[in-house]
């Protein structure tokens, strides 16, 4: 059995070298060479699912209490006010975020997997020794071999992804392993809250009895006088406030979910070394929001907290930072050379306070629903206006998408019938115009279509010239779709 000579090896490393049979050995009289310390920042990233922007204390909601887990995240770091999703779809979504790239140059264009020659963020981490963690929505990033988990919890370990206690139990688990290798770490933390089925509602009533698989109560059940209707969904409807209440709901224990992963990460003593970033992978699963290009589809609450890095309580109003930029970020965060050919670039520096150019602008994408439909559609859009292409709309093709499924589509149909307003809503919800131009200070729902009118034209003649140069420079498959329309 070797003994080690001065200075040659850690205490790990030859213990490591010499196995459990070494540990006993009288080492005192050598000299350990100094062991390494863990100087690559950890990373938290906590995704949530179908969360409008305005849910949060922080961004608005009137609920009181509804969300004090993430409003004391944000009160911690900085809350982007205008961050968005580069698709507002699940899948997609987090193909985009995982490598940096639109969904036409990663290959995700809807629920595929990604293309196997594109660099994936955890592709990146391993090789520089970080140990690479995801719970809940596992398969949403296909294929698995592409990502390199070295921890995963999954549904049978998981569930329907909505238990507060479940994602404490495996955070810690992830944390703890990650002390005891001495590795940094990369933890992709996804709650299932507050997707459909909402907590209390019929349909959670319906997925139980098909499903073995038992979704927890929640700790709170709103009641429809207690809820606000978002500006894009008509008000007055008894079925409609019944499910937005019901939403909140979800909200509020999706809260209690990110509470105990950030509980989690304290009690393991990295919660200052630790970069957490947090935001949504889409709006709400109601009509114009998730699975579209709306403000409200893609708007997502965009917090950052670095302790001693970004500053406490600070709110950015007017950088528009988007999804494509995640990978960027958590690479320059750790220290990572960058990957070439992303689409998005780091905003860490903006994070810390400072200015960065060309902040003016995000292109947004839908091309393919969760039902396999295409309904390919392109945003550019600024702080001010909002320019969408609909290259699906014909006049003849409907729209179908999951926000239709529940109480607020059908109430909102059945209310068509004597309300002409909410009956030109429905009908344009299903089949749209090719294109559609918003001033947002005025109209930040997006009600008033102005792609007509002459007071604008400049102002969509610049935005649609933006986006044929996005469409050009990235090879988008819309691409030959809008020269022909603008011609």
């Amino acid at each position: 059995m070797e003994t080690p000579e001065k200075g040659k090896y850690t205490r790990r490393d030859f213990l490591t070298r010499v196995g459990a049979a070494g540990a006993g050995l009288a080492v005192a009289p050598y000299i350990f060479a100094e062991e390494p310390q863990m100087s690559r920042t950890n990373v938290l990233l906590i995704t949530v699912d179908d969360m409008d922007y305005a849910s949060l204390g922080v961004t608005g909601c009137k609920i009181p209490g509804i969300t004090p887990n993430i409003d004391a995240l944000a009160a911690e770091g900085m809350l982007f006010e205008q961050g968005h999703v580069t698709s507002a779809i699940c899948q997609p979504c987090r193909s985009v975020l995982m490598t940096g790239r639109y969904p036409h140059r990663n290959g995700a264009l809807g629920f595929e997997p990604i293309n196997l020659d594109t660099p994936t963020l955890t592709e990146s981490l391993g090789p520089a020794g970080y140990l690479n963690g995801i719970i809940g929505k596992v398969s949403h990033l296909d294929p698995e071999s592409k990502f390199r988990w070295d921890f995963a919890a999954k549904g049978d370990k998981i569930g329907p992804g909505r238990d507060p206690r479940l994602y404490y139990k495996y955070s810690k688990a992830f944390f703890e392993q990650a002390k005891t290798d001495g590795k940094p770490f990369f933890l992709m933390a996804n709650s299932h809250d507050p997707h459909r089925p909402f907590p209390g509602s019929a349909q959670e009533a319906g997925k139980a009895k098909r499903s073995t698989r038992k979704f927890p109560k929640a700790s709170r059940y709103y009641k429809p006088e207690e809820v606000e209707i978002p500006g894009f969904l008509p008000d007055g409807i008894a079925d409609i406030r019944q499910e937005i209440a019901e939403y909140y709901s979800g909200v509020h224990r999706c809260d209690e979910i990110v509470g105990e992963v950030l509980r989690a990460l304290k009690e393991t003593g990295f919660e200052d070394e630790t970069l957490v970033i947090f935001l949504s992978d889409n709006g709400m699963a109601f009509p114009f929001a998730k699975t579209n290009c709306y403000q409200r589809s893609t708007q997502t609450p965009f917090i950052v907290r670095w302790p001693g890095r970004v500053k406490p309580n600070s709110v950015n109003h007017d950088d528009l930072v988007s999804g494509i930029d995640i990978m960027p970020t958590v690479l320059e965060a750790a220290g990572v050379d960058l990957v070439r050919g992303m689409d998005g670039r780091s905003f860490l520096s903006l994070a810390k306070g400072e200015k960065q150019e060309g902040r003016d602008r995000v292109f947004t994408f839908i091309t393919r629903t969760a039902g396999r439909n295409d309904y390919p559609m392109r945003c550019v859009r600024s702080k001010k206006l909002s320019y969408i292409f609909n290259a699906w709309s014909d006049g003849k093709t409907v729209f179908k998408n999951e926000s239709q499924s529940g109480l607020t589509f059908k109430a909102m149909q059945a209310a068509a019938e004597h309300d002409e307003k909410i009956a030109d809503r429905v009908k344009f919800f299903r089949y749209r115009v090719r294109e559609e131009f918003y001033g947002l200070e005025a109209d930040p729902y997006e009600l008033n279509n102005l792609i007509g009118a002459a007071e604008h034209k400049g102002a969509i003649a610049e935005m649609r010239a933006e986006l044929l140069q996005m469409m050009v420079s990235t090879n988008d498959p819309l691409l030959d779709t809008f020269k022909k329309e603008m011609s």
